[in-house]
């Protein structure tokens, strides 16, 4: 199967970076390098907004060939590919609702090209600065902008058993964690699986030529349903019960590592 590797897909935070040196190891720069230089195609698969894209690419100093942002609700190449899936009216009536119940959430909300919170909370300044250099601005805005523009994925500041009773009053969102801090709101039909079905659709590669790294429980139906998923060492249960493959660590050259295991490089 590894031969036949067209596509490969790779989640930021805690797969390309690291969450100790808020780096790319080079190992990891040479192996995307190399996929590269054989022809495979290469791209970000993460739950950040395309609005945070140049930031991300600037500090890794890696070019990719597509960008599947907002856990694949919004998915684009600098050659004018697009498709996207925003979050319904109705469901985001029923969180900002919520949201007025429940004052002491935090809360953010990802749009094309601008994503801004209800408040910043403790909780949200130390979850972002654990993210480094490629930490995005902390932006506070009029909640009520989803009711003027497409609004592609929300989060929540809360805990496991709080997300199960916001999912619980969302008709058509479901909910993926890849912190224990917060969770993310998509569309039911939604996830990265979508956005690999979005440049499977775009380049003409089937789901067994697609391979994807990733370590948290947003990635998990990313790494199932890829060709060959695989989950970095450092991930979480769900991230590893899903994925074919458990890697080593990022610090321990873990994309590098997997690509050699397969015989992709």
């Amino acid at each position: 199967m590894a031969s036949s590797i067209k596509a490969v897909f790779f989640d930021i935070d805690g797969t390309l970076t690291s969450f100790v040196t808020h780096e790319v190891p080079q190992s990891t720069k040479d192996a995307i390098e190399a996929l590269k230089a054989k022809g495979i195609k290469v791209f970000i698969a993460t739950g950040r907004a395309p609005s945070q894209m140049t930031i991300v690419t600037e500090r890794l100093g890696i070019t990719f060939d597509g960008y599947m942002t907002m856990t694949g609700q919004y998915c684009f190449d600098d050659h004018g590919f697009l498709k996207k899936h925003d979050i319904s009216k109705t469901d985001l009536r029923i969180f900002l609702d919520y949201l007025a119940a429940h004052p002491e959430v935090g809360a953010n909300f990802a749009e094309e090209d601008y994503v801004y919170f209800n408040q910043i909370t403790p909780t949200i300044r130390e979850q972002y600065a654990g993210l480094g250099a490629t930490a995005p601005s902390l932006v506070v805005d009029d909640v009520n902008r989803v009711f003027e523009h497409p609004t592609y994925q929300f989060s929540a500041f809360v805990g496991e058993a709080e997300e199960q009773r916001i999912v619980d009053l969302l008709p058509d969102c479901r909910s993926v964690r890849w912190h224990p801090s917060f969770c993310d709101f998509i569309p039911a039909d939604g996830g990265k699986p979508a956005g690999i079905r979005a440049f499977m659709e775009l380049y003409g590669f089937a789901r067994e030529e697609t391979m994807a790294f990733g370590d948290g429980g947003n990635d998990a139906d990313m790494l199932a349903y890829a060709g060959i998923g695989v989950a970095m060492g450092n991930g979480g249960d769900k991230a590893k019960a899903a994925a074919d493959y458990v890697t080593d660590t990022v610090d321990d050259d873990g994309i590098l590592n997997a690509l050699k295991h397969f015989d992709v490089l």
